[in-house]
């Protein structure tokens, strides 16, 4: 039973709630009521679950040794023993084999989507994370590369706006991780972690995640005042969710400069009382909006 338990953990489930970005196609190209539709994004969702699973275990085998030196890190399965190589080796092909499958049953352009994140992802853990702000677009392209296999991959059209927005969301959380990374690197007083964080610095990371924080503001309040927008989920009204998009972004910024957390995005949106509660009501408000 501890075995499964660690295999479970080895794969990182908590991290599938990054797959919902798959279903902003589904929210905003008012496509909820095409049932074809629906399964085709929830088997895109669950191919880049999977197959983001497979990135991770990767991941941990290429960074097995300095995971062991980390302070958190060093209870990730590989790094304390609990699973073996040739275990995590296998789980790792199982769970993204079965990834393509799903992709490849939403859509081929799915499938292309999906064997692009994989690539990109596999150059990431080999090399290119030790590349300077290169290391954060590689991650937000992987967010990219689900918010396109929920839209163009299934046939409904993404907004420019949305996209935009997506883009400069996924950098802000890229250069908050970082950030929140810095913080634990220079408390553990050690040099072997992350290898780019030495070329980031405190002021540099404020200054990027400030522009794109901003950037987050600024075009999802356009995207909601679009005549393109209004016209589609006839509503001048999602103007009203802006202020929890504003409140949510002060938030992260305030649990990141105050509890020294944000270094992973899926946790702290659901540890955080008032940030979860404030994606339950943008939610909310905005299925509300879009239905009527």
């Amino acid at each position: 039973m501890n075995t499964v338990f660690e295999l479970i953990r080895l794969l990182r489930p908590k991290h599938w709630v990054k797959s919902l970005f798959v279903f902003a196609g589904l929210l905003f190209g008012h496509a909820l009521g095409d049932s074809m539709l629906v399964w085709r994004v929830v088997a895109a969702a669950a191919g880049f679950s999977l197959v983001s699973s497979a990135i991770y275990i990767i991941n941990d085998i290429a960074d097995c040794d300095a995971d062991r030196r980390h302070p958190v890190k060093c209870e990730r399965p590989l790094a304390k023993g609990t699973v073996s190589l040739p275990a995590a080796v296998m789980l790792a092909l199982l769970v993204g084999a079965l990834g393509g499958w799903f992709g490849y049953f939403a859509s081929p352009i799915v499938a292309i989507l999906l064997l692009s994140y994989a690539s990109l992802n596999i150059a990431y853990s080999f090399g290119l994370k030790r590349v300077v702000i290169l290391d954060v677009f590689i991650i937000a392209a992987g967010f990219m590369l689900r918010l396109l296999a929920g839209t163009s991959g299934v046939g409904i059209p993404p907004s420019q706006w949305l996209l935009l927005c997506g883009l400069m969301l996924t950098l802000f959380l890229g250069f908050v991780k970082r950030r929140a990374e810095l913080g634990v690197e220079r408390e553990s007083k050690k040099d072997d972690q992350r290898k780019v964080l030495h070329y980031y610095s405190p002021a540099l990371l404020d200054g990027l995640i400030t522009v794109t924080a901003a950037c987050i503001i600024m075009s999802y309040s356009l995207y909601t005042l679009s005549p393109e927008t209004i016209a589609l989920h006839h509503t001048s009204w999602l103007m009203l969710t802006v202020p929890f998009v504003i409140f949510g972004v002060f938030r992260y910024l305030f649990l990141l400069h105050y509890h020294q957390q944000g270094e992973d995005a899926a946790t702290e949106a659901v540890r955080d009382p008032q940030l979860a509660i404030t994606v339950f009501l943008w939610l909310s408000t905005t299925l509300w909006l879009v239905s009527r």
